[in-house]
């Protein structure tokens, strides 16, 4: 009996047999192509395809753009955008806190609602800057003098009559003014009565610097115009711009309304200020 026959192939003669490739037509049975092939060959050729395969890829991200969209790939275009970034962050920051602080003391002034005692402290502070430059002392009563004078020069039409304003400002609203300016009374506005839902009209071009509601004068609009003057809208039924608005002349802010304890109607009580004194609207704007 022949053994040579029973005996299985090795395993480079498995991997080196030759096997035959042919396409045929189903219909015909003409053959159309063919091709000697081995399983050495096919893994060779597929070897080669994959290895091809993966440094075109691996050519094509490292050399091109291609490369920026892997996650976790640090370019340095992309560290010089992040510090740029941090930079403009930062810039931002600073902005932000002094708009706030800014904001804050409008409130403070526009509310009558200053501290002596930070009065005193930041007099006391300008005394001595004030005295080193000019090489004399002064007391703790007079700086508190001096900042009490200062507080009141606020509000005192003298120091504000010759205050003006180097640009034309519209009238709010139309309509008949219920109380007038008055310094001695602390009303430092004109209360003019409207119907309600009466359109609220920007003074002038400027900068939303407020725009929330407040338990005695309700909707509340203030806008940062040039040349520090400040222009305040109170009482409004509702608002139409948000803090940060770049506002133009005569754009609607608000609806008038009657919001707020401190009122018995309807009306808009307008505040005008420049450098901190506060400015008898009628002398800039005519409300009839």
């Amino acid at each position: 009996m022949d053994n040579s026959k029973n005996k299985k192939p090795g395993f480079w003669q498995r991997w080196l047999a030759k096997y035959r490739f042919v396409i045929l037509n189903e219909e015909t049975f003409e053959e159309r192509f063919s091709y000697k092939l081995s399983r050495l060959n096919v893994f060779l050729t597929v070897s080669i395809i994959i290895v091809l395969l993966i440094a075109t890829t691996f050519i094509v991200i490292s050399r091109t753009p291609l490369k920026e969209y892997i996650p976790g790939y640090d370019s340095s275009e992309i560290r010089r955008q992040a510090i740029r970034n941090n930079y403009r962050l930062d810039s931002l920051q600073l902005a932000l806190l002094r708009n706030q602080r800014y904001i804050s003391s409008v409130n403070k002034v526009l509310r009558g609602d200053l501290d002596l005692e930070e009065l005193e402290t930041q007099a006391q502070l300008d005394t001595i800057q004030f005295d080193d430059a000019v090489g004399f002392s002064t007391s703790p009563a007079d700086s508190l003098l001096r900042a009490e004078v200062a507080q009141d020069d606020k509000y005192n039409l003298s120091a504000a009559a010759g205050q003006t304003i180097p640009f034309v400002l519209f009238p709010p609203v139309s309509g008949t003014i219920s109380q007038e300016f008055d310094s001695s009374l602390s009303h430092y506005a004109v209360d003019v009565v409207v119907p309600r839902n009466t359109p609220v009209k920007a003074a002038a071009e400027g900068n939303v610097v407020f725009a929330s509601w407040t338990i005695e004068t309700g909707y509340v609009v203030i806008i940062d115009h040039p040349f520090n003057i400040i222009s305040v809208y109170k009482h409004n039924a509702s608002l139409n711009v948000r803090q940060g608005d770049a506002v133009e002349p005569g754009q609607v802010i608000a609806v008038a309304g009657n919001t707020g304890t401190m009122t018995t109607g309807p009306h808009l009580h307008f505040e005008l200020w420049s450098d901190g004194y506060a400015l008898n609207p009628e002398e800039f704007i005519d409300f009839e």
